[in-house]
């Protein structure tokens, strides 16, 4: 698939990726905990609160896959987002483990976040 129709099923799936976990820890912040014998945070605000900033991104990635070339500055944050949820889960993950359920999410995180950067270079304006 060439990078020009590549770009946008990227984003697209990145925004049903993060909308759809963002909408599920918003409405229902318990079930994962329960579904995978993980201890619930002390207040579900926890879970809550960065459920919405998914919710955020989200919108943000399907800006970018509707127009991937006019809105390529938006793509760094995106990045930004996989890095901040990779350095903390893989630091955990080596330093003092992690249960299960985050695994997964932190290595498709690191796929999305090279995936997003190698979509921003190819974004670069062509110079003469």
């Amino acid at each position: 698939m060439k990078a020009e129709k590549f770009i946008p099923v990227l984003f697209w799936i990145a925004a049903a990726y993060d909308g759809i976990l963002g909408v599920a820890f918003l409405l229902f912040p318990d079930a994962p905990f329960t579904w995978f014998s993980v201890p619930p945070p002390n207040h579900f605000a926890y879970v809550r609160f960065p459920a919405g900033l998914l919710i955020v991104f989200a919108l943000m990635f399907i800006a970018v896959a509707r127009k991937p070339a006019e809105n390529r500055q938006l793509i760094p944050y995106g990045i930004l987002l996989k890095v901040c949820y990779c350095g903390n889960a893989f630091g955990y993950w080596v330093a003092q483990g992690i249960p299960g359920m985050w695994k997964p999410f932190a290595v498709l995180d690191l796929a999305f976040g090279v995936l997003f950067y190698l979509a921003y270079q190819q974004l670069a304006p062509k110079r003469p």
